[in-house]
Formats: structure tokens, C-alpha cells, sequence
């Protein structure tokens, strides 16, 4: 299986994460991908290539162009009011406040276009965005052009990213950026499946009024988890959507064969549907050691969800998501792309 990967995704060296009540070295940190790139050399999985640059225009057909004005630019200007630190949101348009407006100064900015307080911003979040989104892009090309199963080892991860909003660690919206770009390359419905611990809620607002995509995920449920506020399963979509938004919440400590199931649910969906083509938003943090994460998945169980995937017998396109257990993540990201292939999923 191809995998695509930018250095540039190493751009971003944050060093500040609001954990709680205490500022903490980020858990999305750039050995990750290390990892992961390691893992897939000692499997032999394939070529890793570096992504072409597809520009600003596949971002704008999702994401607000005031919104990637503010990516594009705050970091110089933060710099040019003389801070020294990361930047971190102290205050939101809350519900007692208004919406309408978009504040002049930096720190009204910042708190207009975050959704949470976890993801600094610093030195390098544009480029390594960019890189990312590029990785997503390659990519579904390769799949579009070849038929053939590729991965994105994207980073930043994009899947909480909204319209016009960052946050748990995502900025531009990798997923949303390939399914559009995949429609605009000739597909005619696409889907999303998001099997990240935490809700997709990026994806799901960005298409939530429309019928050519599908999103489905499989998470923590927000009664308890990040990002609180989306995610539920009376979720459906809206107008022209209604009906393909489907969210599977489920408690702390779900058995995997509970997992399992709410998967069949979803691939069952999607071939309703007539999906052409499958975006997975994978994120590994549903294994049972991730430091913030409560699912129960082993190595075997990413395997055994590859081989799944792969029964679905479409073109599959993989991009990271989470996975926060550094040791572990190389593995588990393998066992899936490696489960997929050995199901006969090399080509759909």
C-alpha cells in the first residue's frame, strides 16, 4: 500500500497543551509520525512518498476564506505584538455573547475561530497544516488514478476541524478537504467513516446538510468525552442531509465486539447508499493503553477491523487521525493496513 507523508508536518513543535488544569507537553507530538513511518518501513508495507502542493483552492472549497486568513497569518502577527509564548484562547462568543462579529485584536481572533482551549497555536501550524491537507490530497489521487488502497499519514490530524474553527489539534480538515476533492474528481456519493475515539465533529458539521457525502463515526460518548457537544445518535443530518449523518456513541470500556457491531451498522450504510468510494478517518487512540482514550482494542483487534474494512470492497482511502499511545502507535496503525491488504483489499 502507498503511504504519503510530508516533512513538513514537522513544522509544528508545540510544546503547550491545557490538560485539565495543567499545562502539559501536547500529546500529538511529531515522534508520532516517527513511529508510525518506522513501523511501516520494518512491515514492508510499500513506498512512502512526499505529497505534491495542491495549493490553497481544495481548502477554500470547505473551510471559511476568513478562517484561513487567520491560519495563514497569525502567527507573524502575534509575533509583531512582542509575545514570547504559544498562543491559547482565554475567551469564546459564548451563549451570552454575540456571534456576529469578529473581534479586530489577536486574542478576539483567536477566541472566535478556536472550539477549545487544548490546542496552542505556534510557529510552523500553517505550514505543517498545508503539508497535511497535501497528504490527504496525494493520496485520494493515487487511489483516484490507480483503484488502488493508499494511507495519509497526515499531521495535523483534521477531523475536529470545522468550517471556520481549530481545535484538538486540527486545523484544516483532511478528510472533508479528499471527499470533496473526490467529488469534484467524479464521484458521485462518498463516504467518511471516522473510527477515532473522539467524535468527528469537523466532518460532521461540514457536511451535515448534504446528501453526497456520509459520515458515520464510531466514538466516545460525549456525555463523557471530547468534544462534549456533538456526537450523539439522535444526530441524523439536516434538510437535504437528513439521514446521512450516523453517530454511534458508546460508554467507557465498550467491548470490542460492541464496537464491532455498531462497525457493521455503518459499512451496512454505506453500501445502502451506494457509496463509490471510502474515507477512513483512522485514528488509533481506541487502543487499550492510549493515555486518553477509554476503548479496549488490542493489536489483533486493529487487524481484525482491517480486514473488515477491506470486505467492504471499495476503493479505500486511509488518513490519520489520533493515537496518543507513542510506543504503540506504529503497530496498530500497520495491523489495520496490513489487515486490509492481506483481506484481499490491495485493489478494489
Amino acid at each position: 500500500m502507498m503511504t504519503f507523508f510530508s516533512e513538513q508536518s514537522f513544522r509544528r513543535q508545540a510544546t503547550t497543551e491545557l490538560y485539565g488544569s495543567t499545562l502539559v507537553t501536547p500529546f500529538e507530538t511529531p515522534r508520532r509520525m516517527e513511529i508510525v513511518l518506522e513501523a511501516i518501513e520494518r512491515a514492508g508495507l510499500g513506498e512512502v512518498r512526499a505529497p505534491n502542493d495542491y495549493g490553497l483552492e481544495p481548502v477554500k472549497a470547505v473551510h471559511d476564506a476568513g478562517y484561513i486568513e487567520f491560519l495563514a497569518n497569525f502567527w507573524p502577527a502575534w509575533q509583531a505584538e512582542g509575545r514570547t509564548g504559544e498562543a491559547i484562547p482565554s475567551i469564546w462568543p459564548a451563549r451570552t455573547l454575540r456571534s456576529d462579529r469578529i473581534p479586530r485584536s489577536l486574542g478576539g481572533k483567536l477566541g472566535y475561530y478556536a472550539l477549545a482551549a487544548e490546542t496552542s497555536l505556534c510557529e510552523g501550524t500553517f505550514e505543517a497544516a498545508l503539508a497535511s491537507k497535501d497528504t490527504a490530497l496525494a493520496a485520494l489521487e493515487h487511489t483516484f488514478e490507480s483503484g488502488e488502497p493508499s494511507f495519509g499519514l497526515c499531521r495535523p490530524p483534521g477531523h475536529h476541524a470545522a468550517t471556520d474553527q481549530f481545535g484538538g489539534y486540527c486545523f484544516f480538515n483532511n478528510a472533508a478537504i479528499a471527499a470533496q476533492r473526490a467529488l469534484d474528481r467524479g464521484y458521485k456519493r462518498v463516504a467518511v467513516l471516522d473510527v477515532d475515539f473522539h467524535h468527528g465533529n469537523g466532518t460532521q458539521q461540514i457536511f451535515y446538510r448534504r446528501s453526497d457525502v456520509f459520515f458515520a463515526s464510531l466514538h466516545g460518548d460525549p456525555e463523557v468525552t471530547f468534544p462534549y457537544y456533538l456526537g450523539y445518535a439522535d444526530e441524523t443530518g439536516e434538510g437535504e442531509g437528513e439521514g446521512f449523518t450516523a453517530n454511534y456513541p458508546m460508554a467507557p470500556k465498550t467491548p470490542v465486539s460492541v464496537w464491532m457491531q455498531a462497525l457493521e451498522k455503518a459499512l451496512a450504510q454505506i453500501a445502502r447508499i451506494e457509496c463509490e468510494l471510502l474515507i477512513v478517518s483512522l485514528g488509533v487512540d481506541i487502543f487499550e493503553h492510549d493515555p486518553i482514550s477509554t476503548f479496549t482494542f488490542t493489536r489483533d483487534d486493529f487487524t481484525a477491523l482491517g480486514e473488515r474494512l477491506a470486505d467492504a470492497g471499495l476503493p479505500t482511502v486511509f488518513l490519520m487521525e489520533g493515537g496518543y499511545a507513542v510506543d504503540d502507535i506504529g503497530v496498530n496503525v500497520v495491523s489495520v493496513l496490513q489487515g486490509f491488504e492481506a483481506r484481499g483489499g490491495a485493489k478494489a
